[in-house]
């Protein structure tokens, strides 16, 4: 019984300890506005199959380079970011239909993006938490509705 149990313990803490390695993969390279601008430019350019995939990639770009923007003490500039990624939202949620592909991986980032946003709003200035809230529930939307498109495919 105690085999069984330890073996059981040991998966539960291997699986925890395996998630946040995953979960870095995203994070592995910083953002600049360069990079930022071409994958820009590759999503308007993309497919519409591809659209729904470079939007989530771009929009979790943007957050990341916010952070680091808020993180500088460029509040200002963090600002417009996130109305950026406000607007490309709603990006996503017309590239949604057309993607079939690459559904998992964008609702994947999405999901990672909306984490990253949410630590953001722990670290943003009182006046950016409306934007950084209103952003935050427009990610989750597009995100959720990202899965139940995943679960019907």
């Amino acid at each position: 019984m105690r085999t069984v149990l330890s073996l059981a313990t040991i998966a539960v803490l291997l699986t925890f300890a395996a998630t946040p390695l995953r979960a870095a993969g995203f994070d592995e390279k910083l953002p600049d506005a360069a990079s930022i601008a071409a994958l820009e430019t590759r999503a308007a350019q993309a497919q519409p199959r591809e659209q729904c995939f470079l939007y989530a990639e771009l929009v979790h770009e943007l957050i990341e380079f916010s952070s680091i923007q808020y993180a500088a003490g460029e509040f200002d500039k963090a600002t417009t970011t996130l109305k950026r990624v406000h607007d490309l939202t709603s990006r996503i949620h017309l590239a949604l239909a057309n993607d079939e592909r690459r559904l998992k991986a964008a609702q994947i980032l999405l999901r990672h993006t909306a984490f990253r946003l949410t630590e953001l709003l722990h670290n943003s200035d009182e006046q950016d938490r409306p934007l950084v809230q209103q952003t935050l529930a427009q990610l989750n939307d597009v995100q959720t509705e990202t899965m139940m498109a995943v679960f019907k495919h």
